[in-house]
């Protein structure tokens, strides 16, 4: 959708994180009228260079108004935002975006997928840019488009609940688990959201569903899109786990010790990006070969170290309950587990089995810790950390040869934390600074 004019309209965007920022510098260069507002203003240099001084979020910066972009941060139910247009800043981004869109969304595993599906994009000679939720910013990656590229995008709820014209040639759903109830309230809200990214497909677009996930079977009836399963539990129309390999329509992809990622869900996000890889024209043989040569991902079951037997893993980007009971699944057991932050209203009475399964104990941390404490009461040992510093130091004293110390903190990062990347680089070098 290339042909939006924007030339002197009156614009203000909310929120002035990355995306903010990407999208106030995209409007002003398709000749917007700017206005930068933040709930917290403050100078920022880039905008200063751009002529976009930052306000505060009142009623009296939104006055005259005729387009509002907002960061994907920003709630859309603000008050102030009522009667106004108002989109977000991947919407903004696919009026101009060359090339086609492979978007990717789920509770859990889209970091990963996306970043895989790039990478054998690139392994396989196939143009391809990364970004969106992770890394760059949708504006960002406008000018840095181009026709025959493919542009993989990791999309969160927040990002899709705010979209309109946006239409990905390809939508993969993972898996839709309870998150972020605390922004979207209910369930089928949250649901409703991820399902945007397959409302303006057409016909001749791939729709890549996980065929064991039941909200993920819904979104097939809502597309015109071409549907591609996956599956880790049975044979589907596209690419499923069989035994201990991984078939991708019919023929076998690669055997899964050859994946170099834990856990069955990785294997589930493999079968995905294949899926992807696929429709962009890779050959098996190819994805294999790029499969094996992926490093993973940083924050998302990262092997931090090995210290007098104890094995020190990062999964900082669990910040669900759903994406915690999938990396406590990706161990055989004698877990110390690190949980707790910022609640976003869930319930983690569903880690209790697992818990008593695999783990020793658990160190709580954060604004979370009490809460986890009452619904985990009576299944494992609990011990009140209170900061990561100190759950970390607790581990090491408690930890034998042969265990495992996991962060997988089931919350959001925001009550210690600036974000997951800053609590998992922080854990990491915590991890480091330990001594025998």
């Amino acid at each position: 959708m290339n042909s939006v004019n924007l030339s002197g309209v009156r614009a203000v965007v909310v929120g002035m994180a990355r995306s903010g920022v990407a999208a106030v510098e995209l409007l002003v260069k398709k000749g917007a009228q700017v206005t930068a507002v933040d709930q917290n203003p403050a100078s920022n240099a880039r905008l200063s260079e751009l002529g976009a001084a930052v306000l505060p979020q009142t009623a009296a910066s939104f006055q005259g108004a005729e387009l509002v972009v907002l960061s994907p941060g920003v709630p859309a139910d603000l008050d102030l935002l009522k009667g106004l247009c108002v989109i977000g800043d991947l919407e903004l981004a696919s009026w101009f975006m060359r090339g086609d869109i492979a978007g990717i969304t789920g509770s859990n595993g889209k970091t990963t997928t996306t970043a895989l599906t790039g990478h054998i994009l690139r392994e396989c000679g196939i143009a391809a840019q990364v970004g969106g939720n992770i890394g760059t910013p949708p504006c960002f990656m406008v000018d840095s488009s181009r026709d025959g590229q493919w542009n993989v995008l990791e999309l969160s709820s927040f990002q899709l609940e705010t979209t309109d014209s946006f239409r990905a040639r390809v939508g993969a759903a993972l898996n839709v688990t309870a998150d972020h109830l605390d922004r979207h309230y209910t369930m089928e809200n949250y649901v409703a959201a991820k399902g945007r990214l397959f409302r303006n497909q057409k016909t001749g677009d791939v729709a890549v569903l996980n065929a064991d996930d039941v909200y993920t079977r819904g979104y097939a009836v809502e597309t015109p899109a071409d549907v591609r399963w996956f599956s880790s539990a049975h044979e589907v129309g596209g690419a499923w786990l069989c035994g201990s390999e991984l078939v991708i329509d019919g023929e076998v992809l690669m055997p899964a010790s050859e994946v170099p990622l834990r856990g069955v869900h990785n294997l589930e996000n493999t079968l995905a990006a294949a899926l992807i890889a696929r429709v962009a024209g890779a050959k098996r043989s190819q994805i294999r070969e790029a499969v094996k040569a992926f490093a993973g991902v940083e924050h998302r079951l990262e092997f931090v170290r090995e210290l007098g037997g104890v094995f020190w893993y990062n999964d900082s980007k669990a910040t669900n309950v759903d994406a915690t009971l999938k990396a406590i699944a990706a161990f055989p057991g004698a877990l110390w587990v690190i949980l707790g932050g910022k609640d976003k209203d869930s319930d983690y009475s569903l880690l209790a089995d697992s818990l008593k399964e695999k783990a020793h104990g658990v160190l709580l941390i954060g604004a979370a810790a009490k809460k986890i404490e009452d619904q985990l009461r009576g299944s494992v040992e609990l011990i009140r950390s209170g900061t990561l510093a100190a759950a970390v130091e607790e581990a090491h004293r408690r930890a034998k040869a042969g265990d495992t110390v996991l962060l997988a903190p089931a919350c959001a990062s925001f009550d210690q934390f600036q974000n997951f990347e800053h609590r998992g680089r922080e854990f990491k070098r915590m991890v480091g600074d330990l001594r025998p």
